[in-house]
């Protein structure tokens, strides 16, 4: 957990990260963290409070601000998920957010090469940089493009099934987290691009490859730090992938439409062509801490308190 001088360093972060989007023209929003129903995801776990679900992401009604009109808004916000303790978990984190009107997920891949050297700059100038971390802030200040690796691609290098095999037999998400992630992002940040749709279920397909979905996630030291996408707008293909999410997922005793998000999907379509992310603020910490685990980079943890 963190110290005085932790915390200082913490501070420093959100300051630049704010600073960031202010400079970028986007607007700061604050949104519900309670909800009736959520935005179906099977390997979500939610948090009951007083009869609704608190935030897993602010995303749904972010998504309903850029419906209204909003074109470029950030949120940095406290997010829950059951069943999420250990290493690179806690089921109470930060999340930084940001969504984009009338661009796509490399517009994102951009924003976050940009944030995340413009953070590093920050806290340079500040002096808050300590000799036993400088090393990851060279690294993660560096002027090279980064590397854009398509989930093809990394079974292929990585793993000894295809990606359609590994789907197929159920092992997609096990292979990811055990050959594929920890070898990402080790020389320079990696973004791992194009996951097959089954796999990304409020993302846009590619148009030239309707096989697979445009979505990324980035990748340091092995640890992901966001997951972005192309946002889907059609209501009806959306609502479709929900129902599949509740099938494959553990029921609650309810029909699939009355666990779906009505209003969400009602306003989907005024959105238009737009891009999201959820970026762990937490995580980032933890990276540029060059620490362990995601307990340095917090206040406190659940067992302290």
């Amino acid at each position: 957990m963190l110290d005085c001088a932790g915390l200082q360093l913490r501070d420093g972060l959100l300051r630049s990260v704010r600073t960031f989007f202010h400079r970028q023209g986007f607007l700061e929003v604050d949104t519900p963290i309670l909800y009736p129903v959520l935005l179906p995801e099977r390997h979500i776990v939610p948090l009951s409070c007083a009869g609704r679900y608190l935030q897993p992401s602010p995303e749904q009604c972010m998504k309903r601000l850029l419906a209204r009109g909003c074109d470029k808004i950030y949120q940095i916000c406290h997010c829950f998920r059951g069943e999420e303790r250990g290493r690179l978990h806690l089921p109470e984190f930060t999340m930084l957010e940001w969504y984009r009107r009338l661009c796509d997920y490399r517009d994102l891949m951009n924003d976050c090469e940009l944030l995340v050297r413009g953070v590093v700059d920050d806290l340079r100038t500040e002096g808050l940089v300590s000799a036993p971390i400088e090393s990851v802030f060279a690294r993660l200040a560096a002027k090279t493009p980064w590397q854009r690796l398509t989930v093809q691609e990394a079974f292929r290098r990585y793993c000894p099934l295809t990606v359609e095999q590994a789907l197929s037999e159920d092992r997609f998400d096990e292979l990811m987290v055990t050959m594929i992630e920890p070898r990402l992002g080790r020389s320079s940040p990696t973004f791992l691009v194009d996951y097959p749709v089954a796999r990304a279920s409020l993302a846009r397909l590619r148009s030239d490859d309707p096989g697979v979905a445009e979505r990324f996630e980035l990748y340091i030291d092995g640890v992901e730090l966001a997951n972005g996408f192309s946002e889907l707008s059609d209501p009806e293909e959306q609502r479709r992938r929900f129902v599949d999410e509740l099938a494959e997922g553990s029921g609650s005793g309810e029909p699939p439409e009355e666990r779906l998000p009505q209003r969400f999907l009602e306003e989907l379509p005024a959105m238009g062509p737009a891009a999201g992310i959820a970026f762990g603020l937490d995580r980032f910490f933890m990276v540029l801490l060059a620490a362990d685990g995601i307990d340095a980079a917090v206040s406190f943890v659940p067992e302290d308190l």
